[in-house]
């Protein structure tokens, strides 16, 4: 959709019902692509880092009774953002026009002259029982299915008038939103003539790895629920096809794990990916941001000699993109690192490298910092200087190794981190719930702990930590915590493959 007079777009995209994977190609390449997402509580993290790195992401907030931002202000905002010329994603939990008040959106769109296109998406009214194992529709047991908002009843409000009719309808009945009035739903049902022994299932976090389900009958259904004690969000079915069992039988060997990470965007992206695909589920709750020094003096420096240097040691992919976009930022092209041999401390590090059209010469078997200084003191002797463009709280092993070796070295900050938390009044429910804490560096525990409270502490003693490396694994004992797992190698499969062993073991 071309912009008008300077005006931006607003999509609005169906998330679907809440595994992230099941959101449209669509969908996905309109997050790949925007200035600002509008999200709210049934977003995921996932979801979320698929926008760019510098896209604004603004948190609206709605879930069940507790709305931080109302309707007409969401409307408000998006219009706003539109005149301010961004690309803006309203993300959406299922698909926008199915109970998701989009319709109120696009009219503020609309009488502001707000150029919008609406991206559909996989509702959960379909998803969650099909998750659950039951079809909407089956041959010769329900030719059609029903769908209703069960949560606009306010207490002591009677059902609305055509809801008898509705409930003589013969195909399967389904309420989304609806847990807070099982009981009046139940009651009207049998009121209006459906039969006690009708069946009947709640569904709590359909298609996501804590999906739960029960089932029963519209005279058992109640007790069945609270019984689980089953949450939001949550469906109901109704009807015939709510007896039947298609659950899929497969079951990935992490599934049921929660995984709380810590680490840059892009680390978190690659890790929960990796995750997820085995079933677990993840949840960011801390984000490093990183202040590149790139275009300060001392680097600056460094980039005018780069001659004088025989060696760059990389010791995260982080390292790597800063410094290439810093020596692109000075005037520089690849060509200076002509006669310059590239360390890398791991694969992932490697990898950043080949991106930007380089092959690491030399990479550790084993991916620690310990295995990298090794290496290089038997590759470098007191006629070569290297590089080590790092951030700030780099391990000093490397240095004590190289000085040790009176190999010549210039140490410098590439680049600072600091933690970007997300809703961080939730941090001690979520650890509290979590089976797994993951840390990625040194750095990104020294900024998880700072300021850390009481509570937090104590929430944090429920989980196992897991460290990508040795190094991190001191930086957390330094901390004040010993980690219950090191990744044997330093990258996204090393952690993986850490909590995939401890869950078999457990």
């Amino acid at each position: 959709m071309e912009r008008n007079d300077g005006l931006g777009v607003v999509f609005l995209v169906g998330a679907g019902p809440g595994d992230p994977e099941l959101i449209t190609a669509r969908g996905m390449c309109r997050l790949n692509s925007c200035d600002a997402v509008v999200y709210d509580s049934l977003a995921s993290d996932r979801l979320l880092a698929l926008a760019p790195e510098n896209a604004e992401r603004i948190y609206v907030g709605k879930r069940a009774g507790r709305h931080s931002m109302k309707q007409e202000e969401i409307s408000r905002l998006l219009v706003e953002l539109g005149r301010k010329g961004k690309r803006v994603v309203r993300l959406k939990g299922g698909d926008p026009f199915v109970f998701g008040r989009g319709g109120e959106e696009i009219l503020a769109l609309q009488e502001a002259g707000i150029p919008f296109e609406v991206t559909p998406g996989v509702t959960s009214a379909v998803a969650a029982p099909a998750s659950a194992g039951i079809p909407v529709t089956h041959r010769a047991v329900s030719r059609s299915f029903h769908v209703m908002t069960g949560h606009t009843l306010k207490e002591g409000e009677t059902l609305p008038p055509d809801f008898p009719e509705f409930a003589k309808l013969s195909g399967t009945l389904i309420f989304l939103m609806g847990l807070g009035n099982l009981h009046p739903i139940v009651e009207g049902l049998l009121k209006a003539g459906k039969t006690a022994d009708t069946p009947a299932a709640v569904i709590e976090s359909g298609t996501l790895p804590q999906e739960r389900c029960v089932r029963g009958t519209l005279g058992t259904i109640e007790e069945r629920a609270r019984e689980a004690a089953i949450g939001s969000p949550a469906i109901i079915v109704v009807g015939e096809t709510a007896a039947l069992e298609m659950k899929s039988s497969f079951r990935p060997p992490l599934a049921g794990v929660r995984v709380c990470m810590t680490g840059t965007a892009s680390f978190m992206d690659r890790l929960g990916r990796s995750l997820a695909g085995l079933g677990a589920e993840t949840e960011e709750v801390s984000r490093l941001g990183l202040v590149s020094h790139a275009g300060e003096a001392e680097m600056q420096e460094a980039y005018g000699r780069l001659e004088s240097y025989t060696w760059a040691v990389f010791t995260s992919a982080n390292a790597v993109r800063l410094f290439f976009e810093g020596l692109l930022a000075s005037g520089k092209d690849f060509r200076s690192l002509g006669g310059l041999k590239l360390a890398a401390v791991g694969r992932g590090t490697a990898e950043e490298l080949l991106k930007c059209g380089f092959r690491a010469d030399y990479v550790p078997e084993r991916y620690q910092v310990e295995d990298l200084a090794a290496g290089l003191a038997e590759l470098a002797g007191h006629e070569d200087r290297l590089l080590i463009p790092r951030s700030s709280g780099g391990s000093p092993v490397l240095n004590e190794v190289l000085a040790a070796r009176k190999i010549p070295y210039d140490d410098i900050c590439l680049y600072d981190v600091s933690a970007e938390w997300r809703e961080r009044e939730h941090l001690a429910e979520w650890l509290a719930s979590a089976d797994y804490l993951t840390f990625a560096s040194g750095s990104g525990v020294k900024a998880f702990f700072d300021g850390l409270s009481d509570g937090e502490r104590k929430a944090l003693d429920q989980v196992r930590v897991v460290c990508i490396g040795a190094v991190t694994a001191r930086a957390l004992e330094k901390a004040g915590r010993r980690a219950d797992l090191v990744a044997d190698s330093f990258d996204v499969p090393g952690m993986t493959a850490a909590i995939l062993k401890d869950v078999e073991k457990r």
